[in-house]
């Protein structure tokens, strides 16, 4: 085959772009440290680092999710502590009000400090989440939640919770209906009522025996006396029990529920029981409390019975938020190890990623070294292929 100068020449150049070409290339990969610079250098590992990416994007809106979560959660932790200690004082006061020795006055008194009280409560389950929201809204709402309404406080909020939109789903709120109106009613199974009585009342009962309970409700109705009742049970309300006798002090017990009635019981006065129901509203405990106590003139069996009953209540309703307070405080716990799982996902993404596209640099070095020396390698013997011409012999 004839090798003519042109060819040799053309050959030459055309190695010596090619050696330029890659050390180039190998120059711009150890200064950036990227083995991958576009997809068609490897397309399968290109993928796998935009699929990688893709994974560490989603970690860090989880890790934003749970922070936003967190923040809420600790609001509302520190929001159910509050209220806690209000109520707490609501009780004291309470306490305070069963002396015999205070007079309607002092009574009167106490009656404001509860109105105090329960506008600060108020203050607290109205709490603002810091972002526009509401901690006790629910699924949102645009206002306060709670509204403080001529018969009562209402729940303007909407029920349920809002969850963070992330792979493990965190609350970012609270659905404040359960966590303020719904505590469980009486004792958590049945709640005593003092119908018609002045000069006795009715302890909150227990359970003596929970086989027995039968879920129906039952009045006590006293005979003439005071020294015998009878027991109605059921609905519509039956007789069931006649004549019983009565013991001023004296434990009664009446299908697996034990209860004292004190005082003096006169002809005709009545008491019931019936199951208890999520139901107890504290604002609403409050409110009768503080008009009970601004009532004047009232019997003490009366200032007793209001002083028991609403002491039972706010123990319902201080336990009720407790024990949200208890699950928050666990979905705190939940989101330190959820912040873990997302880091250790977020590492292994960005690990995953290096290693589909990041460079070796040991290995880029030596490769940088070998083009560079074949590069310098290819200029000598292109220049002295260049001198081989005929011309130049001839001239030599």
């Amino acid at each position: 085959m004839r090798v003519t100068t042109a060819y040799t020449f053309n050959a030459g150049v055309d190695e010596l772009q090619r050696r330029q070409q890659g050390l180039t290339e190998a120059q711009l990969q150890l200064t950036s440290g990227k083995r991958v610079q576009r997809a068609s250098d490897d397309p399968t590992a290109a993928a796998r680092a935009e699929r990688a990416l893709a994974s560490v994007a989603r970690s860090d809106a989880d890790q934003r999710a749970l922070e936003a979560s967190r923040n809420a959660m600790t609001l509302t932790e520190s929001a159910l502590g509050d209220a806690g200690e209000l109520l707490q004082q609501a009780r004291e006061a309470m306490v305070a009000a069963g002396n015999p020795t205070y007079s309607d006055a002092e009574r009167a008194g106490l009656a404001e400090k509860l109105k105090n009280l329960r506008a600060q409560l108020l203050a607290v389950a109205n709490r603002s989440d810091g972002a526009g929201g509401f901690l006790f809204a629910g699924q949102g709402a645009g206002q306060a939640p709670f509204v403080d309404a001529p018969g009562g406080v209402v729940y303007r909020g909407t029920g349920g919770g809002v969850d963070t939109a992330s792979a493990e789903p965190l609350p970012l709120t609270v659905d404040g209906r359960n966590a303020w109106m719904n505590a469980w009613s009486g004792n958590g199974s049945f709640v005593t009522d003092n119908v018609s009585s002045t000069t006795a009342h009715i302890d909150a009962g227990q359970v003596s025996d929970p086989s027995a309970l039968t879920g129906e409700p039952y009045r006590i109705v006293f005979g003439a006396g005071g020294t015998t009742y009878d027991v109605l049970r059921g609905d519509p309300l039956a007789p069931y029990l006649g004549a019983q006798p009565f013991t001023p002090g004296k434990a009664i017990e009446i299908d697996g529920m034990a209860f004292t009635i004190g005082g003096a019981p006169a002809a005709g006065d009545t008491f019931e029981l019936h199951p208890s129901r999520p139901e107890l509203g504290v604002f609403d405990v409050l409110d009768r409390a503080i008009a009970e106590l601004a009532t004047p003139l009232r019997m003490p069996a009366q200032v007793t019975q209001t002083v028991s009953r609403t002491l039972r209540d706010l123990d319902a309703s201080m336990g009720a938020l407790q024990g949200l307070r208890a699950a928050v405080g666990e979905v705190l716990n939940r989101t330190d190890m959820v912040e873990g799982r997302v880091a250790a996902q977020k590492l292994h993404g960005q690990t995953e990623r290096s290693n589909a596209e990041d460079l070796d640099m040991v290995q880029a070095i030596s490769d940088f070294q070998n083009r560079q020396t074949g590069y310098d390698a290819a200029l000598k013997a292109y220049s002295i292929v260049q001198r081989m011409s005929l011309f130049q012999y001839l001239n030599g």
